[in-house]
């Protein structure tokens, strides 16, 4: 099993996915032992002074004008716990409370919070035992981080609440710490705030859905080839030199992605036979550009994310010069930007594979290939509804495309009067890559349905290792109507497992 160590200076992408997916083990690096106890130190320091000091010995948010006494100080840390733990609806996935928990351990490992280590551990001990706790789909504004997520996390850290164990049923959260020899945390002061004021969730869908996506794009430039070919299209345009002429790297990317599975294809440059044509329609011809664009907006989002995963993001903050200060770094803004972007980005995406998708099922644009790519059109009805079916998960990509950080909803008496609403952002962001990678397996459907519809044509080597790859998953080829679901469900399995990127590679080789 892997071993991923948390030291003082953040953490990456890797150990997210590793964590959050795989369940990495998760060690306390040395340096983060030595910083924890010397913020904690400052923390105890400004706790036994008469002069009130933000969220160590006061409230909090609008309520951070009385000083709390000493005695009711450990009463003010569960306080704050149990009553910020008010999420509701559904349960919120596995792998992104588990990468929540991962990286509010990170920043708390930062030596910036005030943290006791035995805290720090605890919370190593929950995700190394497997033990999840229930997070509810509604409840974070993203500012002041994802209180309400964290608030959940935090609770099953003091062996309250309830929690998924590690065979996946729900049980007490105390019952679970006691069957795994972990002893709840008392929490002391600052510590109640410091493990809920993050913007952990947003940044862990964040992270996971730029691994996701990295994977789909590469799927939608092999779709778009396949697409290609089995439209006969010419695959001049994706020539180095006319890519040159317009320096956005992902579009050069895209278009060398496209050109390599194309390599060698008997179905390309048919353009001019029985129906002449000067060139290929936007959803063929400018598939680099559109797929480009989103691989830019990839490489903005994982430098954000990169800036994250180092920062640490907590109010106040313990600063090496012994001050302990307020701050705004709290606010979710820079994540959620980026969170909608991709979803722009993502719908895009959907939207041009969604128009091939279409062209191979009209005869009047498909260049000889059979009404909906049907074996016997009127009798069967081929591809007609799986079209509707992407339609219509193009139609939600669209409203999904809507930014959540645009707006904004006051709360907490109007002290935070601007909110980030980037966990909304993010969570919207997670159900589009889902549908896109349903979208690009209805055009992979399709285009392999078409390429094979072409008799007489050999396709490229990369084409036919992918349609041999396909078809020992389950996702059937030409032939009379049969129950397409099954199939459907085999093509995204193909997809959003890696597999159809993996195909292609081996005839050429890692794709950009």
């Amino acid at each position: 099993m892997q071993t991923v160590v948390v030291g003082t200076s953040g953490t990456t992408a890797a150990d997210v996915v590793a964590v959050a997916r795989q369940n990495a083990r998760v060690e306390l690096g040395d340096d983060a032992v030595v910083a924890l106890t010397a913020a904690r130190e400052i923390v105890d320091a400004l706790a036994a002074k008469p002069e009130p000091v933000y969220g160590v010995s006061t409230g909090f948010g609008a309520l951070a004008t009385r000083h709390i006494d000493h005695d009711l100080r450990a009463q003010l840390q569960r306080n704050i716990v149990r009553s910020h733990a008010a999420g509701m609806g559904p349960r919120v996935e596995r792998e992104v409370v588990r990468a929540l928990m991962f990286l509010r351990l990170k920043t708390v490992c930062s030596g910036h919070t005030g943290v006791r280590p035995q805290v720090a551990q605890t919370m190593a001990d929950v995700l190394n035992a497997g033990i999840t706790p229930v997070v509810h789909e509604y409840g974070s504004l993203g500012c002041s981080g994802d209180l309400a997520p964290l608030s959940h996390c935090a609770l099953t850290l003091m062996g309250e609440g309830e929690a998924e164990g590690p065979d996946g049923t729900l049980r007490p959260a105390g019952e679970l710490l006691a069957e795994h020899g972990i002893a709840p945390v008392e929490l002391r002061e600052k510590e109640g705030l410091a493990l809920l004021n993050g913007t952990d969730g947003m940044l862990g869908m964040l992270v996971m859905a730029l691994a996701d996506l990295d994977v789909l794009y590469k799927s939608a430039d092999i779709t778009a080839a396949l697409s290609l070919e089995g439209l006969l299209g010419t695959a001049k345009v994706l020539a180095p030199e006319l890519h040159a002429i317009r320096p956005h790297p992902g579009q050069a990317a895209a278009a060398a992605n496209m050109l390599a599975v194309l390599t060698g294809s008997g179905l390309t440059g048919h353009h001019q036979d029985d129906a002449p044509r000067v060139q290929d329609a936007y959803s063929v011809r400018c598939a680099p550009q559109v797929a480009g664009a989103g691989r830019d907006t990839l490489a903005h989002a994982r430098t954000v994310a990169e800036r994250e995963l180092a920062a640490a993001v907590d109010n106040p903050v313990v600063l090496p010069d012994g001050r302990v200060e307020s701050n705004g770094n709290f606010h979710g803004a820079p994540v959620a930007y980026v969170l909608d972007f991709l979803a722009v980005a993502a719908a895009d995406l959907g939207s041009i594979a969604e128009r091939r998708t279409d062209r191979l099922l009209d005869k009047n644009r498909s260049h000889g290939l059979p009404p909906f790519l049907a074996d016997d059109a009127g009798v069967d009805s081929g591809l007609m509804i799986a079209q509707y079916t992407q339609a219509a998960l193009v139609s939600e990509m669209k409203r999904l495309a809507v930014p959540a950080s645009a707006d904004s909803i006051p709360s907490s008496a109007m002290q935070e009067d601007h909110v980030s609403m980037g966990w909304s952002a993010a969570r919207k962001l997670r159900t589009a890559v889902d549908n896109l990678s349903r979208i690009i397996a209805v055009e992979l459907y399709a285009a392999t349905r078409a390429v094979e519809l072409r008799e007489g044509l050999t396709p490229a080597p990369a084409s036919r290792a992918v349609i041999e790859a396909a078809r020992k998953a389950g996702v059937e080829g030409p032939g009379p109507d049969r129950f397409l679901a099954p199939d459907l469900a085999a093509a995204e399995r193909f997809v959003r497992s890696g597999e159809l990127v993996g195909a292609a590679e081996t005839v050429t080789g890692p794709l950009a």
